[in-house]
């Protein structure tokens, strides 16, 4: 018996509970690209970039129900990665696991530099080197000490995020309800000023640039990109087949609230023309509260220097919730790599807590690599990295989505446990969805990106080549 459990493969403690599970799932949908990056896309849509979030959001949860699907029939470490490599194929278990760590490591390279530069705002004295550097030795420590630690600590960001959009949402109505937000507030703003869709669905400014709704659907369905946390989260969520249902479930509330809800409020406060691409409509919200004014006690008291600094708080809080996450998924990622044989053994080793340390600490070492190769290489290579990011999630949708399909039709006939919505109709709409915004990136400025697909399929094909040859001789 004893020799039985000495040869157990080791496994994750499921300590994740319902709440973390459910803000884990809510912080994976409210990044930076909510609070900072709606800018952009409203430029290039106006108040049409409302239907896009909206659109985006439901193919994201689609995607999320057909994951969900797969991961509650199968809670493992791994998630996509496992049922690609099960359902699929070798190289696709390989290639979607590698795939997804790479995408991380790129994330939390660029998260890493922004914490630093939000730092800086309180201390400019401080190197941006030393703040991320700091922050990236605390966030991997909280990742090593345990699951629940880490589970903690995500629950607290989301948190704090949830709270500033909920204040931004309760005060942007305040200023329309009450009429204190100025001449220019007004839902009508939603269709004035050359109506819903001032940009059309696609068309060329005068200097021959694309703009309209589906000119900025690429820009939109990035901010989605860290919902399959949810599924990452399985081999250590207490009671999977109700904590993941009910998260999954969740999202499209989140989404229709957060997004489309906030936007609809935000861009009524003022005409879309004064949003540029620098800015964003939750920060004009916090600019307004600069003239905002109560009294207490007799005492008159201002919102000035106070909101730069609850701004900041925000989107340092959002910047260390995805680098949290990313070292969290990206450790669980190698860690089912590992397991499949796709990648060293030595990354299979677990601490007393269940917490796979190898896998965290190599994937820190690559972080802090990129850390280095941010200071040190041209713009030119920084650019291509990014891109390779945008490659990244797009090929990692995709597979989630074609990966199902696989997984179906290993079930045929069977009863699971939490089925996806319409299939096979919504991996079908999902799929030509994606496909539609590669499409669309080739000519509005991401044409880098698509190019770099084939090009980093190949290389992942390459590597899996040798991989699969030394395991032969091994």
């Amino acid at each position: 018996m004893e020799n039985q459990e000495k040869t157990e493969k080791p496994k994750l403690k499921r300590g994740l509970s319902n709440r973390h599970i459910q803000l884990i799932a809510l912080g994976g949908a409210i990044g930076t690209g909510l609070f900072l990056g709606i800018g952009p896309a409203a430029v290039l849509a106006g108040p049409s970039v409302i239907l896009g979030y909206a659109f985006a959001g439901i193919i994201a949860f689609f995607i999320m129900r057909q994951l969900g699907e797969m991961v509650v029939q199968e809670p493992v470490s791994g998630s996509f990665s496992h049922f690609a490599y099960k359902y699929w194929g070798n190289f696709a278990g390989y290639a979607s696991g590698w795939n997804y760590w790479m995408l991380y490591i790129l994330v939390s390279m660029s998260e890493l530099t922004a914490i630093g530069v939000y730092v800086q705002f309180w201390w400019p004295e401080i190197p941006l080197w030393i703040s991320s550097l700091f922050f990236f030795i605390v966030i991997n420590a909280l990742n090593l000490a345990s699951v629940k630690v880490y589970g903690e600590a995500e629950f607290w960001f989301s948190i704090i995020k949830v709270v500033a959009i909920v204040a931004m949402i309760l005060f942007g109505s305040y200023l329309l309800i009450s009429g204190t937000g100025g001449e220019q507030a007004s839902i009508a703003n939603l269709w004035n000023n050359n109506g819903f869709f001032p940009k059309g669905w696609l068309g060329k400014d005068a200097q021959g640039n694309f703009e309209g709704l589906l000119s900025a659907m690429a820009l939109v369905m990035f901010s989605f990109g860290g919902l399959e946390l949810i599924g990452i989260t399985a081999a250590e969520a207490e009671n999977p087949e109700k904590n993941i249902p009910r998260a999954t479930n969740q999202v499209i509330y989140r989404i229709l609230i957060f997004y489309v809800g906030a936007l609809i409020i935000l861009f009524s406060l003022s005409p879309w023309e004064s949003i540029t691409s620098g800015s964003s409509p939750f920060v004009t919200v916090f600019e307004r509260l600069k003239s905002f004014q109560f009294d207490i006690f007799g005492h008159t008291v201002y919102f000035t220097r106070l909101i730069a600094n609850i701004l900041n708080i925000i989107v340092l809080t959002a910047a260390l919730s995805v680098y949290n996450s990313s070292v969290y998924s990206n450790s669980r990622m190698l860690f089912g790599l590992a397991e499949q044989g796709n990648a060293p053994k030595f990354l299979k080793k677990l601490n007393k807590h269940s917490v796979p340390t190898m896998a965290i600490m190599v994937s820190a070492i690559f972080a802090a690599i990129c850390i280095v190769i941010n200071k040190i290489i041209p713009e030119k290579a920084l650019e291509i990295l990014m891109s390779l990011v945008v490659s990244s999630l797009i090929i990692n949708w995709i597979m989630i989505s074609f990966t199902h399909l696989k997984f179906k039709k290993f079930y045929h006939q069977k009863k699971t446990k939490f089925p996806s919505l319409f299939y096979p109709f919504t991996n079908y709409l999902c799929l030509a969805f994606l496909f539609g915004i590669l499409v669309i990136m080739w000519f509005t400025g991401f044409k880098l990106s698509v190019e770099l697909i084939p090009i980093w399929v190949g290389i992942l094909y390459i590597s899996y080549y040798f991989v699969k040859r030394f395991k032969q001789q091994a």
